[in-house]
C-alpha cells in the first residue's frame, strides 16, 4: 500500500470512529494514537528506503519526512486530547461551576482534535506533491498550530462568579 493510501485509510478510520466524552471515545482516542504511531513509523522507514536506489515508486524522501512530521503533530494533539477527555468522562457535572469547567474541557478537547485533523490534511497534501528532477523541490513548511491556550484557572472562576 502506498503511503498516501495508508494515510487515507487511517484518516477514514479516524473519521468513522468519533471521539465522544465517554469510555468509547477514550478507547477510540487511544486506538487513533496507535494507528498514527504505526503510520508515522512506517513513513519514517519509507523515508530511509527512499534514499536507497530503486525506490522510484515512493514519494520523495523530503515529502515523506515532512509528512511524518505532520503525523507526529497529529499524534501529539491526540495525546493532549486525553487529559480533557478523561476529565469529561470521569467527572459528574452537578454544580454550575462543574458545568462551566466541563465547557472549558470540551473546548480544549475540540481544539486538539481539530488541530490533529489539520495536521493529517497537511500530511496528505505533502504526500500529494511530486517533485520532478527538472524543478527544485519546494520546501515544506509545517502548518501553523492553531490551538488556543487553555484559560487560566482564575478566568474560569471569574466567569463562574458573574
Amino acid at each position: 500500500m502506498s503511503p498516501r493510501k495508508a494515510l487515507d485509510a487511517v484518516t477514514a478510520d479516524i473519521r468513522s470512529n468519533h471521539i465522544t466524552a465517554d469510555g468509547t471515545g477514550l478507547f477510540n482516542t487511544t486506538r487513533h494514537i496507535g494507528l498514527l504511531c504505526h503510520l508515522a513509523a512506517s513513513m519514517a522507514a519509507d523515508t530511509e528506503y527512499q534514499l536507497a536506489p530503486n525506490s522510484a515508486d515512493l514519494p520523495s524522501a523530503e515529502n515523506l519526512a515532512a509528512s511524518a512530521g505532520h503525523l507526529g503533530r497529529a499524534i501529539a494533539h491526540y495525546a493532549q486530547a486525553l487529559a480533557p477527555l478523561l476529565i469529561l468522562t470521569t467527572t459528574a457535572q452537578d454544580t454550575r461551576q462543574q458545568k462551566l469547567d466541563s465547557l472549558d474541557h470540551h473546548h480544549r478537547l475540540r481544539g486538539h482534535l481539530d488541530d490533529a485533523d489539520r495536521a493529517l490534511a497537511a500530511a496528505r497534501t505533502v504526500l500529494a506533491e511530486r517533485t520532478s528532477s527538472y524543478a527544485a523541490p519546494r520546501p515544506s513548511r509545517p502548518a501553523p498550530c492553531m490551538t488556543t491556550p487553555p484559560a487560566p484557572a482564575h478566568d474560569v472562576q471569574l466567569r463562574a462568579r458573574r
